[in-house]
């Protein structure tokens, strides 16, 4: 009996210890990445701020298990359009640090405003949301609508919530729903990788970088967080608010996506019927790297160009 007891112990604590072993992300592992960093009120946040520094500015928030590098060839596109973009890294994942608590709708728009606090953002901008990011471009939309002049949702969250009983286990038992998440969950994501095409992607080696994410300490448990945070609820207020608002919305979502369902934009419709929406043919829920172009041009439509550069007039002879 007491063997068995030790035998449950053990099977129990391996996952947890693995994830103590697991690489800690530090100035150290930070020397080579792209972009700049800031030590914000939450930890360090790693962001890029790309395009002409005149040019209208773009924040383009990612989702739950892909950082900042989902957006390379979007923000490419987007910035030789002359658009300024800014792409970060939300803690818990890519070069950003992984602080504990509840990834609650709070928490990420903490990190988003101090961010634009450190960045001198006093003007008005676009807001883009990439699956998780929508739910959270939605809320700081609903909470600044002074702020924001048009909003993106890709294959946004939000909606409907995914709750599959490996989901809802996870997410309602505890310890022993981090324990099944630290067991299952990096089994499930390298699946996902090896399924991914690496041939229709704007991303240079995004199934390498993808898998990289696994290596560092935080990153299972802050995607944990945030099933138990901000993807727990439907985002039905945050809409209504962004119509009564009248904020332009662009949703455009993938034909094929399965992870955020079709039905996702009959909710969104009926909540706010004024939101433009639009279908990536092919296209499942990768669309931002897998389909950049049709994407591109979807925002393209949707978003005012940039003015041309104003001539200095002539000086006086």
């Amino acid at each position: 009996m007491i063997w068995a007891l030790l035998v449950l112990v053990v099977v129990f604590a391996v996952p947890f210890v693995v994830e103590r072993r697991r690489t800690v992300m530090s100035d150290g592992r930070r020397g080579a990445a792209p972009g700049q960093f800031v030590e914000l009120s939450q930890g360090v946040t790693h962001f890029q701020l790309g395009g002409p520094p005149d040019g209208p500015l773009i924040i383009c928030v990612h989702g739950l298990t892909t950082p900042s590098f989902v957006w390379t060839g979007l923000a490419k596109g987007l910035a030789a359009k002359g658009f300024r973009v800014l792409t970060y890294d939300l803690l818990g994942r890519g070069f950003s640090d992984r602080p504990g608590g509840l990834q609650d709708k709070e928490f990420f728009l903490t990190q988003l405003d101090d961010l634009l606090d450190h960045i001198e953002v006093d003007e008005t901008f676009h807001l883009i949301g990439y699956s998780m990011g929508g739910a959270i471009a939605a809320a700081f939309a609903a909470g600044n609508p002074d702020r924001v002049e048009r909003l993106v949702l890709l294959a946004p969250a939000g909606m409907v919530l995914r709750n599959t009983r490996a989901l809802r286990f996870a997410r309602e038992r505890g310890l022993l729903g981090t324990w099944a998440m630290l067991v299952t969950f990096p089994r499930r994501l390298r699946t996902s990788i090896r399924a991914a095409h690496e041939d229709h992607t704007s991303v240079p080696n995004i199934a390498e970088l993808m898998a990289r994410e696994l290596t560092f300490q935080g990153y299972v448990p802050a995607v944990l967080s945030s099933l138990r945070g901000v993807l727990a609820h439907p985002m039905e207020s945050a809409h209504l608010s962004i119509r009564r608002a009248g904020i332009p919305t662009l949703a455009i979502w993938g034909e094929d996506d399965d992870v955020v369902p079709a039905s996702a934009m009959g909710q969104l419709a009926a909540w706010n019927r004024d939101v433009r929406h639009e279908v990536v043919e092919g296209a499942a829920h990768g669309l931002p790297h897998t389909h950049t172009k049709a994407v591109l041009a979807h925002l393209e439509r949707f978003l005012p160009p940039p003015q041309a550069p104003t001539l200095a007039a002539p000086s006086p002879a």
